[in-house]
């Protein structure tokens, strides 16, 4: 693998801490930010100086702790006529996944629309997970971390009663307010009478960002460490990523044993000797502009600011590269219609990956 450079995008707007970027099948793009709004662009003029604000919820949204906020948002992969969002709200905290219906001209989402789809008590202010994404079966994945604190003190990375420390699996297809959504009938741990059966995964801390390989259908996910260990998993159906019994590889929970039976270790792991760093989850490239990307898993690191790539074939990974230090604070990644890969950055904008 070689190095990346980066290319200003949507430069028209100064972004607040942008957390998910999304692009419409008429080639829209919506952009949210932690505070809890929402912007479109029109993808063949991005940097048009008109950019209409598409979503304000900042009315309902809790941005106090700094892993709060307006944090996931997926478009209805099916009609596009559902704007889909994961923010966290106070009094209670609780996280909140809710649908909004969009605009017949497809230009904005209406507040007053607003069908809550899931709500999740939290304990504390952070590891409140965030990512939404719509899989290749047409299912609703959620991302939850293990409701925050250091060391999972609620024991939820293992506890499949809640859902906390998960990955979730709805149908939303047919929501109504009654009725926002049913449990596929193929999940796991439907019939298991105590695990809830919602959760398509368990045994994570926090699983910030997750993505689909658009081409295997493959669930790549970054699960952020304690502060010794960043993990990289392949997510499969039931599967045990260990947490807190294990952090990455690692024993975690020395005192009470470090049973590792039946949990499944990540594809890639790594420390910055105790820097108190955050794996930012990215994609699979599938683009055609960086032609020796394609086939690479590219992620960074929300403190560092480094981007790498690892090529991972036949259950091993065969190389692993840092691809660029940006030096900005990551925030996320996003993929576009055609595979190529944008970062997003806390206070420097939005960048499109490039030769």
């Amino acid at each position: 693998m070689e190095t990346l450079g980066l290319e200003p995008v949507l430069t028209a707007r100064s972004f607040q801490s942008p957390t998910n970027l999304v692009q419409a099948n008429d080639g829209q793009v919506w952009v949210s930010e932690q505070g809890g709004r929402v912007w479109i662009f029109n993808e063949t003029n991005p940097d048009h100086t008109a950019v209409p604000e598409a979503l304000d919820i900042t009315d309902r949204v809790s941005s106090r702790g700094s892993e709060e906020g307006l944090l996931g948002m997926a478009l209805d992969p099916e009609d596009q006529r559902h704007l889909y969002v994961y923010y966290s709200a106070a009094n209670p905290r609780r996280s909140v996944v809710s649908r909004f219906t969009i605009s017949t001209d497809n230009s904005s989402a209406d507040p007053d629309s607003e069908m809550v789809i899931l709500e999740v008590e939290q304990p504390y202010a952070n590891h409140n997970g965030g990512q939404l994404a719509f899989g290749p079966d047409g299912y609703l994945y959620i991302g939850l971390g293990d409701g925050g604190a250091a060391g999972d003190p609620l024991g939820n990375g293992q506890d499949t009663s809640t859902l906390l420390g998960t990955i979730l699996r709805i149908d939303v297809s047919e929501a109504t307010f009654d009725h926002p959504y049913i449990i596929p009938p193929d999940n796991p741990f439907v019939a298991d009478g105590v695990a809830r059966g919602e959760i398509w995964a368990y045994g994570l801390r926090n699983p910030w960002r997750f993505a689909f390989d658009r081409d295997t259908a493959e669930l790549w996910a970054g699960d952020v460490g304690q502060n010794r260990w960043e993990e990289i998993d392949l997510i499969e159906r039931g599967a045990d990523y260990g947490w807190n019994v294990l952090e990455g590889n690692h024993c975690f929970r020395t005192r009470d044993g470090c049973d590792r039976t039946g949990t499944v270790p990540p594809v890639w792991e790594y420390s910055l000797d105790g820097e108190p760093c955050s794996v930012i989850g990215g994609y699979i490239y599938r683009g055609s502009t960086i032609r020796w990307l394609n086939g690479a898993y590219v992620y960074g690191d929300f403190c560092s600011g480094k981007v790498f790539g690892l090529r991972y074939v036949d259950g091993e990974v065969m190389e692993h590269k840092q691809l660029l230090d940006t030096g900005m604070s990551i925030m996320s990644f996003a993929q576009d219609n055609n595979g190529e890969l944008y970062l997003l950055s806390q206070q420097s904008g939005i960048y499109r990956l490039s030769n």
